[in-house]
């Protein structure tokens, strides 16, 4: 099965786990804390193939290597749940710093030092690679439970350097607030989805008015 994301053919033989609306792997990571801002926020990030089968849904894993680090963390689960810790970590600073630029804040300084040690630990494990004429970053195949978080990590540095940065969204709907890149042409996106949030706001402004017309008959 092949499918597109972020302008990239991805294969995978699963069906996807996660719900891909960010336009960028690091707001897709930052993402898998659902309902943060609810009094029960949904923990994405279970277990340590919840953190593997995200690499493999955005393509930054391939399914074999996948396959590979499931196998690895029923016989090392301590150094598996040593590397979701991490990973936990690293979308904490990604979302501390990425909320603050979107509220038009200064990044706290503590997070973002964390954010580039992890960008600096990325960086030892990839190298260019030319590919049809073009050159692109390759990391080391996924021989580390910390595998996973270097493309993350890239992802964000990348996002964070570039000018697509001001273009970093919250999600219109309140109990969602999920970050997405808003790549319309006018730049108005509101909704982390359309078919989600998008309608489900249609629905409630439906039904305010049509209440509201309600009353007034009476």
């Amino acid at each position: 099965m092949a499918e597109t994301y972020c302008g990239k053919k991805i294969q995978r033989r699963r069906p996807p786990r996660f719900e891909l609306t960010g336009g960028a792997v690091c707001l897709d990571f930052v993402n898998t804390l659902d309902d943060r801002y609810t009094n029960e926020p949904k923990e994405l990030l279970k277990t340590y193939i919840d953190l593997a089968r995200f690499g493999e849904d955005t393509g930054i894993l391939r399914t074999r290597e996948v396959d590979q680090l499931f196998t690895r963390s029923q016989t090392s689960p301590e150094e598996a749940k040593r590397a979701l810790t991490a990973a936990i970590e690293l979308r904490e600073v990604m979302y501390a710093v990425l909320w603050a630029i979107v509220n038009k804040k200064t990044a706290p300084r503590s997070a973002l030092m964390t954010l580039n040690q992890f960008v600096q630990e990325a960086a030892q494990h990839a190298q260019l690679v030319e590919t049809n004429g073009r050159f692109e970053w390759k990391f080391e195949e996924a021989l580390s439970f910390d595998a996973p978080l270097w493309p993350i990590a890239r992802s964000a540095a990348d996002l964070l350097a570039s000018d697509q940065l001001a273009f970093v969204r919250p999600c219109a709907a309140r109990t969602c607030l999920w970050l997405f890149l808003d790549t319309s042409k006018n730049h108005r996106r509101r909704w982390c989805d359309m078919t989600k949030c998008g309608n489900r706001a249609k629905f409630q402004r439906f039904y305010t008015r049509k209440k509201t017309r309600m009353k007034e008959q009476r």
